[in-house]
C-alpha cells in the first residue's frame, strides 16, 4: 500500500514563496510518476505539476510554468513543489498523487494514490 502525506502549506502573502512537500511510503517509490494537483472551493481539481521517474521533463500548468519547481529525491522517497510569486489565484487545496506509468501526466485520473492534501491560502 502505497500512502502520501503532504506538508508545507500555509498563508503567505502575494509575491511570496513556499515549499510543499510530499512524504510517500511503501515500495518502489521511484518507479512512479509524481504530480501536484489542487483544488479550490467550488472548481474542478487542477493539474498543477508532475515529474518522471528520473526528475527529467517536468510538466507544468502554463498557470504556474515560470513560477513553480517541482522536484523529486527518490533516496527519500519525496517530491518537493516549491512556490514563489504566489498569487491569490494560487489560493486551493493542494494535493500530491501518485501514479503508476511511465511520463507525466496532467489528467487526474491516471493518478492511482493521493494524499489528503495540504492548504495554500495566498492573501491579497
Amino acid at each position: 500500500q502505497v500512502q502520501l502525506a503532504e506538508s508545507g502549506g500555509g498563508l503567505v502573502q502575494t509575491g511570496g514563496s513556499l515549499r510543499l512537500s510530499c512524504a510517500v511510503s511503501g515500495r518502489f517509490f521511484s518507479v512512479y510518476v509524481m504530480g501536484w494537483f489542487r483544488q479550490a472551493p467550488g472548481k474542478e481539481r487542477e493539474f498543477v505539476a508532475a515529474i518522471g521517474w528520473l526528475g527529467g521533463n517536468p510538466l507544468y500548468a502554463d498557470s504556474v510554468q515560470g513560477r513553480f519547481t517541482i522536484s523529486r529525491d527518490n533516496a527519500k522517497s519525496t517530491v518537493h513543489l516549491q512556490m514563489s510569486g504566489l498569487k491569490p489565484e494560487d489560493t486551493a487545496h493542494y494535493y500530491c498523487a501518485a501514479a503508476r506509468s511511465v511520463v507525466p501526466d496532467t489528467r487526474p485520473t491516471q493518478y492511482d494514490y493521493w494524499g489528503q492534501g495540504t492548504q495554500v491560502t495566498v492573501s491579497s
